[in-house]
């Protein structure tokens, strides 16, 4: 990365879109462009408001109201606003961050707000002859596995939306003239998260304040892989850039790779640095009584829901944060299956060099993910 390359001219610098702009890897990922001043042009595209975006300050300049527009790109007639630019010129990256990122919701749900987003954009995009077009998946697309999946390994979707971002990476793959990369992504999590991370950590600080033990279904070893968002819009960059320099002959038509930090964490890990910042005992439940909760999630689940959600409400009201966060200790029914998040992300970092920052989930990155609930006022 020496500094003897001259500096790029702004008309130089690709103009980039970002699809899902406020969602938690848009942002970061418009952060990421934003300071490092990589862009000549970047615009968000979301359909919620920046004001109730939970946007930490931090973000108030890569996504302020000049880089952003509203609409919702699933919607045909919203395309010409969210493509078109002043100077009449195209696009050279789109990042699709968008679509329902919520679990356990309907199969209609996830047609209506990823699938066929996917597919407006893909077919906008390749009409238009954008030079890279990359869609960000999730590796919930593999068969589960405790052994790392490749790029190359067997699919079989395990969440619903697993199921309907495998169709839009297929359907995206027959479109002609797509310029399209897919990134698979492991659990996100960095400051700032309200998924898969901070679900567990709400409920080690409900168990924490009721002096009880947290018990894990299945056992230690279940893979739940991981990767911070800072190096997710690290590597998005990087993938895009390699894509436009490298010549169709030297990659795949459609290039795919797994975005997974290398510490190949598992419920193991995430119960052993609890243990260490809550001081609370966890245990696995083991076979026999994971067999039954198997029988009888959806029970397990709403029991396990009734028990922690008015507690938090309570030491949110004691502590006197803010009453409207994104954090709670609700499951989902989803996340809760005996089913391995195991991904390899050896190809992308020998194919494209890529080093991550934060190589493996430690106390230390799950204590600056507190801190920044703390920050936000957020954390009872």
């Amino acid at each position: 990365m020496g500094d003897t390359k001259p500096k790029p001219t702004a008309d130089s610098k690709p103009a980039v879109l970002i699809i899902g702009g406020l969602g938690y890897v848009g942002r970061f990922l418009a952060l990421h462009i934003h300071k490092n001043n990589l862009a000549s042009e970047l615009r968000l595209v979301d359909k919620q408001l920046p004001e109730l975006a939970w946007l930490a300050p931090e973000f108030a300049e890569a996504c302020s109201r000049e880089n952003y527009v509203q609409a919702d790109a699933s919607r045909e007639q919203h395309l010409p606003r969210i493509f078109d630019r002043a100077n009449n010129q195209q696009f050279d990256y789109i990042f699709n961050c968008g679509g329902e990122t919520r679990y356990s919701q309907e199969d209609e749900v996830y047609r209506a707000r990823s699938h066929a987003l996917s597919l407006a954009l893909g077919g906008e995009a390749a009409r238009r002859k954008i030079r890279a077009f990359i869609e960000v998946s999730t590796g919930m697309v593999y068969k589960s596995d405790s052994n790392p999946r490749s790029e190359t390994a067997k699919l079989k979707p395990w969440s619903r939306l697993a199921k309907w971002k495998l169709q839009a990476e297929e359907d995206l793959a027959k479109m002609d003239g797509l310029n399209l990369a897919v990134a698979r992504l492991a659990h996100v999590y960095g400051p700032y998260t309200s998924k898969f991370l901070a679900t567990a950590l709400c409920l080690a600080r409900v168990y924490q304040s009721e002096e009880r033990e947290m018990k894990w279904l299945w056992t230690r070893e279940l893979r739940t892989n991981t990767v911070h968002v800072e190096d997710v819009a690290e590597a998005m960059w990087a993938f895009a850039e390699w894509y436009v320099r490298t010549p169709e002959g030297k990659r795949e038509k459609v290039p795919v790779f797994n975005v997974v930090d290398q510490g190949n964490t598992s419920q193991g890990t995430i119960a052993s640095i609890i243990h260490d910042i809550f001081g609370i005992a966890t245990t696995f439940q083991g076979t026999l009584i994971s067999q039954f909760a198997k029988l009888h999630l959806d029970s397990v689940v709403d029991d396990l829901n009734d028990e922690v959600l008015d507690p938090w409400a309570e030491l949110q009201q004691q502590a006197g944060t803010k009453q409207n966060t994104p954090l709670s200790p609700f499951t989902e029914k989803e996340l809760l299956k005996d089913t391995d998040l195991s991904m390899d992300g050896s190809a992308f970092m020998k194919e494209l060099g890529f080093q991550y920052k934060h190589p493996k989930l430690t106390k230390e990155e799950v204590e600056a993910v507190i801190e920044s609930y703390k920050k936000m006022n957020w954390w009872p």
